[in-house]
Order: structure tokens, then C-alpha cells, then sequence
């Protein structure tokens, strides 16, 4: 059972995970990579339309995706990802569209957006291969 001492804030939790993507970060480099799968790159504007920002504010993360080695970028320009950012962004793109398969068995719904984009940076991977087999068990036994 757990003590009083071993709960946090979910800030705390954050902290103590000490992880160097936040979530912010994880969003814009998932729809990078979903928007590059065609042609290997896009470019700011596109980024902030699909996202619902400013370009500004997706040049600016697209400024630190850059230097945490995630994306090629130019000042308003084409981003694409680096080789660690294809390989975490496919990742991140996985992870949401097993999420929204879990939630859309579990409730019985075609779409959970808005319900996997408010969980999918909080669930670690040992829970996502755990989901993928119960996932698996419940399409074939449908």
C-alpha cells in the first residue's frame, strides 16, 4: 500500500521524471512526423494549421526540436525529422493510434481525440505494450 509520502502533483511527477520532452514537444514532433510521411518534410505554416498555433509559436518549437537534434529546420521553412526524430516520432504516432484504439473499443466510439491527446504523455511504454496486447485480445475477440 502505498505511504502519503509517495504521492505528487502532476507537475511533481514531472519533475521527478525529469523527461527532456514535454508533452508540447512530443505534440509538435508526432504531427511532424505525421505530416512528413508523404513527402519527408513540411513547413512551419502547415505545422501551425494542423496544430491550431501560430506559425511563430511552430517555428519557435520547431527551433527547439532543432536543437535537441529531434528536426531539420530553416527559420520559416521546411522541417523535417532527423533520423532520432523519425525513430521517436513513429514511436509517438503509434502510441496515439493504440490509444485511440483502446479507447474507441472501450467506449464503443469511431474517434477519442480529444481523450488520447489529453493522456498519451502521461501513459510510459511498458503500459503501451500491455495496452497492445489487451487491444489485440479484444479486436479478435470481436
Amino acid at each position: 500500500m502505498s505511504s502519503f509520502s509517495d504521492f505528487h502533483t502532476q507537475k511533481g511527477y514531472e519533475l521527478a521524471a525529469q523527461n527532456q520532452l514535454t508533452a508540447a514537444m512530443e505534440d509538435y514532433l508526432e504531427m511532424i512526423c505525421r505530416l512528413c510521411e508523404d513527402e519527408g518534410y513540411t513547413r512551419v505554416h502547415l505545422l501551425a494549421q494542423h496544430l491550431n498555433v501560430k506559425p511563430s509559436s511552430a517555428s519557435k518549437m520547431s527551433d527547439h526540436l532543432k536543437e535537441l537534434g529531434l528536426v531539420d529546420a530553416e527559420k520559416y521553412g521546411c522541417i523535417s525529422p532527423t533520423e532520432t526524430g523519425l525513430a521517436l516520432g513513429k514511436y509517438l504516432l503509434y502510441r496515439h493510434s493504440l490509444l485511440n484504439r483502446f479507447l474507441c473499443l472501450l467506449n464503443h466510439t469511431e474517434s477519442e481525440l480529444e481523450q488520447v491527446e489529453r493522456i498519451e504523455h502521461f501513459i510510459d511504454e511498458r503500459t503501451i505494450r500491455n495496452i497492445a496486447v489487451l487491444v489485440e485480445q479484444l479486436e479478435a475477440g470481436k
